[in-house]
């Protein structure tokens, strides 16, 4: 055995791990918890895993992400360095910040709060009550004495009969746990939270009568790159805090088939389980609490809206039927689930609420970004697009609503992009290039002053447009165009500069080159084929397309023009395009506010037929035609065009 230490540029304190003969770096890091950025789960092929050997020898070859000077420098590919040797090494802020400094939506604005809102308004307007059965309950008790001895139960119970007028009155464990201390440290006088319903109050969670808390509801959006998270009060549903971070299962790799395959390994299912739980949900939860002032076990009710293998992941359920034909999920809803069955951080005895999935790669995620969008209450044709990882779609009306789910893979989050990365400070978040100079104008993620460290998905979006427009790529992406900007290796492949080292955060060259922006054609080849081959099972065309709804965390910095001139989105008048936020987390707030919507999401669940791709015979056909800048028909893209 061998003892590795890791040490971190970012300041944090070292950690000491030990590595059987033959393991790799990441291997060993990730059984020391220390997050090192591994998009391709380990594979070799994204070379986000570097970090710096300080001391000691490890044995691997040296593959093409790392240049011979950084190679006589001690940089190493983490995933393909095994340990032969006691070692110390350099863990990288960039591989080790992507949880941590991710750029999420900022809940707080104005715009945002907004979103809620407004579908709160829209979801009464389509008859959907915003109402729930919480209620609270004042009471005040006799004492016991020797002559009353009554037990504790049976006197707040006869106590809440008579305040509520209810038949039946159920307390839960954990309020019984409590209640004596709650009684004699009140004077007798308490606050009761829970449920009315059908005559029965169920009590949940009990206080004294001056130190009141409100009922709190927790929403929860788990993707597979970012968690939200927002705490709401129960009755009122005014926001009282909102928190965002990475998804701590993203160093078992990025996308839901290397996790699956994670989960697979000896100890995979807990690993994944303990990453979601213990690593993301309750260190969010604990601070959202802080920040509203109010206690865990005042969360009453939670409801999660993840895709099916997240559900799956969160819940320790094998997913591999998921990933093998003919892809058959354990569940796609599960009701009766409380939060102390997960070990959410809230009341024991809080009902999780799963949004239900829809297929297996169509989760819950999108039931609830569809309830948002409202798409099952028009009578107009309209489009949902959810962008992350994986590309899902929804498409239809109060009639019938279609869906869909492709691999866009991790392109739109940085993966297999030479220079690509996250949305976290340096990202290159847009771009736009002078057709005359060829020089670029870059907006990065960060405050004033930052330095570029690579590019996030609508970065890339946005250059690849402009390298187009430009004439400086030619359809299959291929550089056309010669200039100071562009340059080329020693086999002739083609990259355009976007900054020099000496401009760049890590003093590395910042690039896109005909390798990335063939990765990212077949991503955005991916997006619409899947909207092309959905329209067609159902016989239409976009022209009868409405309305565009565009939802997820790229969504929000994707200048749908670019989006359209590649080719990613169906040409159809910019109007018609409509950001929506983060729908799942919206949708997951509705289900909890909501009875009435929480039982529309499962019609809306119900009515939507689920399209598997993988099956489908004329996806490839449609995939193929795709994969070209904007496509290999022109008429399907009028207004993409080339300034040449």
């Amino acid at each position: 055995m061998y003892q590795v230490i890791f040490t971190f540029e970012n300041g944090a304190a070292p950690v000491t791990a030990t590595a059987a003969p033959g393991e790799t770096l990441l291997e060993t890091a990730r059984a020391a918890n220390v997050a090192i950025d591994a998009p391709c789960s380990g594979n070799g092929s994204c070379g986000k895993c570097r970090v710096k050997l300080l001391e000691g020898s490890v044995e691997g070859l040296q593959t093409g992400h790392i240049t011979d000077e950084e190679y006589a420098d001690g940089w190493r590919l983490s995933c393909a360095s095994k340990v032969t040797s006691d070692v110390t090494v350099l863990v990288p802020d960039i591989a080790s910040a992507y949880q941590s400094r991710m750029k999420t939506a900022d809940l707080s604005t104005g715009e945002e709060i907004a979103i809620f809102t407004r579908l709160e308004e829209d979801l009464k307007a389509a008859g959907v009550a915003f109402s729930n059965d919480f209620v609270e309950a004042e009471v005040a008790m006799e004492a016991p004495t020797l002559e009353d001895t009554m037990p504790d139960t049976e006197r707040l119970t006869l106590a809440l009969q008579d305040a509520l007028g209810c038949q039946e009155v159920r307390l839960s464990y954990p309020a019984v746990h409590k209640l004596a201390a709650v009684l004699r440290q009140s004077g007798f006088r308490v606050t009761a939270a829970g449920t009315l319903h059908d005559g029965v109050m169920q009590v949940m969670d009990l206080r004294p009568f001056d130190a009141p808390q409100p009922m709190c509801g927790l929403a929860i959006d788990i993707g597979t790159t970012t968690v939200s998270a927002v705490l709401m009060d129960l009755k009122t549903g005014k926001l009282l805090a909102k928190g965002s971070g990475g998804n701590g299962q993203i160093r078992y790799g990025a996308d839901v088939i290397n996790r699956i395959v994670e989960q697979g390994r000896p100890g995979g299912v807990e690993r994944l389980q303990k990453a979601i739980v213990e690593e993301t949900l309750q260190p969010l939860t604990r601070a959202l609490c802080r920040s509203a002032g109010v206690e865990a076990e005042r969360i009453l009710r939670c409801c999660v809206a993840s895709n099916t293998t997240m559900n799956h992941l969160l819940l320790g359920v094998d997913a591999d039927p998921v990933r093998m034909e003919p892809y058959i999920p354990t569940f796609f809803r599960w009701d009766g689930l409380k939060a102390s069955d997960i070990r959410l951080i809230a009341n024991p005895d809080a009902r999780v609420v799963l949004a239900p999935n829809i297929g297996s790669y169509v989760g819950g995620d999108i039931t609830a970004g569809t309830l948002t969008s409202r798409i099952w209450d028009k009578d107009e044709f309209s489009l949902f697009i959810d962008l992350g990882t994986n590309g899902e779609i929804v498409f239809g009306n109060r009639d019938f609503m279609m869906s869909c789910a492709c691999s866009a893979g991790p392109a739109f989050e940085g993966g297999d992009i030479s220079c690509g990365m996250r949305a976290t400070d340096g990202a290159i978040e847009a771009c736009t290039i002078d057709k005359t100079t060829m020089e670029p104008t870059l907006t990065i993620v960060g405050d004033p002053g930052q330095k570029p460290v690579g590019i996030c998905g609508s970065g890339i979006i946005d250059i690849i447009s402009e390298l187009f427009r430009c004439g400086i790529i030619n359809a299959k992406g291929l550089f056309v165009r010669e200039g100071d900007r562009v340059r080329r290796d020693h086999h002739g492949m083609g990259r355009y500069v976007l900054a020099e080292p000496q401009d760049s955060e890590t003093e590395r060259e910042i690039s896109i080159n005909e390798v990335d922006i063939d990765n990212f054609i077949r991503a955005k080849g991916a997006i619409f084929s899947a909207i092309d081959t959905l329209l067609k099972s159902v016989d239409m065309t976009v022209e009868l397309i409405d309305d565009v709804y565009v939802a997820g965390g790229i969504g929000s910095g994707i200048n749908m023009g670019n989006a359209v001139n590649i080719g990613m989105f169906p040409d159809v008048p910019l109007e018609k395009f409509h950001y929506i936020g983060n729908s799942s987390l919206t949708g997951a707030y509705a289900m909890v506010m909501s009875d009435e919507a929480n039982a529309k999401t499962s019609e809306v669940a119900a009515n939507m037929t689920y399209l598997e791709l993988s099956t489908h015979p004329g996806y490839m056909d449609a995939f193929v035609a795709a994969c070209f800048i904007p496509h290999t028909d022109s008429r399907l893209f009028p207004h993409s065009v080339q300034e040449v």
